[in-house]
């Protein structure tokens, strides 16, 4: 799986390359009016007069979404063709299909493949209307695409073996002798390579590079991904793991004395980091208004309402009701990262590599 990862994400930077080459000159255009509604509401009336077939290419899992869009259709009235996949796969797909994409829309599980299709410049720049309902943290700096639902890292932690004054604030405290051996990764994980982008990004190669050299001296425990982790800190087998907020909730949800709990690093480096699963709209979408509306749509409260009930994922928009065990999102220290900076996956994968994390 790590060999067609990384395959993928070498594609998807040599088309980078090719693309942004051929599209320097070239600036993305405003996709449509901003008087539009933020919610939608009466959309089929809109959608009567025009074009009602929308090509969706999402990288995220169809379980997941798949309820969600089908309830959009029936609301909209707009007939969506959804195409699934690896979110780097989908972003190279699009290059690869070029001025050809029959998708009006990319919806990613993280901000760095969102990135590389901006780098490229295959998206339009979003009305201001639907960018000001999401924080700007979690969105495009130049208005190329939106986050709708956040995930944050954090420490997981077992109760029984520490105390919650013992937890270190930043990543850097465990490499320190005290945690030898106690400490689970995933290095395999999208999530944990979206992490490692976002501490190259904000503290350079070299830093990256002693970090994961002294977790790996120091007897990190490696694990397939992040539900392994959050079972192995329950079990007493490791102390701690390094994983996302909402793995914990699916373990709670079955046991709620599951005796692990999330904590928030209070550092503010790249192991305080909030990525997002996020959406732009093609800049060669056949159906720009169609498209528009299903982005308000995903920014509803009744699409955010469902990402929290479904995922315990953040949501970026609306007035929507969270788990109460949720950390509030203003109470978390986020770095100050621009999320389309994390586009460079495939450099990640090299320093993994290189540093014997991954084979």
């Amino acid at each position: 799986m790590v060999y067609k990862r990384l395959f993928l994400l070498l594609i998807l930077l040599l088309l980078l390359v090719a693309v942004s080459a051929c599209q320097s000159a070239t600036s993305p255009q405003p996709a449509t009016d901003p008087a539009q509604p933020a919610v939608p509401t009466a959309v089929a009336e809109t959608q009567s007069a025009g074009a009602t077939q929308l090509v969706v290419y999402s990288g995220r899992n169809e379980n997941l979404v798949g309820p969600l869009l089908e309830q959009f259709q029936a609301e909209t009235g707009i007939n969506i063709e959804v195409r699934y996949g690896d979110t780097a796969e989908m972003a190279a797909t699009i290059l690869e299909e070029g001025q050809n994409s029959p998708a009006d829309v990319y919806f990613g599980q993280d901000a760095g493949a969102l990135g590389a299709l901006q780098g490229a410049g295959r998206f339009q720049t979003l009305p201001q209307d639907i960018l000001d309902l999401v924080d700007p943290r979690f969105r495009s700096e130049e208005g190329a695409w939106v986050g709708v639902s956040g995930r944050a890292r954090v420490f997981v932690y077992n109760i029984n073996t520490v105390a919650e004054d013992e937890i270190p604030p930043s990543i850097w405290d465990l490499t320190e002798p005290e945690w030898q051996g106690r400490v689970g990764w995933a290095p395999t994980n999208g999530s944990f390579q979206a992490f490692v982008t976002a501490l190259r990004v904000l503290e350079g190669e070299d830093r990256a590079r002693e970090w994961l050299e002294a977790m790996i001296a120091n007897g990190v425990q490696v694990y397939t991904g992040n539900t392994q982790i959050v079972e192995a800190v329950g079990r007493g087998e490791i102390d701690l793991g390094i994983t996302n907020h909402y793995y914990l909730f699916r373990f709670l949800a079955e046991n709620p004395n599951f005796p692990v709990v999330n904590y928030y690093p209070a550092s503010g480096g790249a192991e305080s980091m909030i990525n997002v699963a996020g959406v732009g709209i093609l800049n060669t979408a056949r159906n720009t208004e169609a498209a528009l509306t299903f982005v308000r749509y995903l920014l509803s409260d009744t699409a955010e309402q469902y990402f929290a009930d479904q995922t315990n994922e953040y949501p970026l928009a609306g007035d929507v009701t969270t788990n109460p065990l949720l950390t509030p999102l203003a109470e978390i220290n986020t770095p100050e990262i621009n999320l389309s900076n994390l586009a460079d996956l495939e450099g990640t994968l090299q320093l993994l590599q290189d540093v014997g994390a991954l084979d």
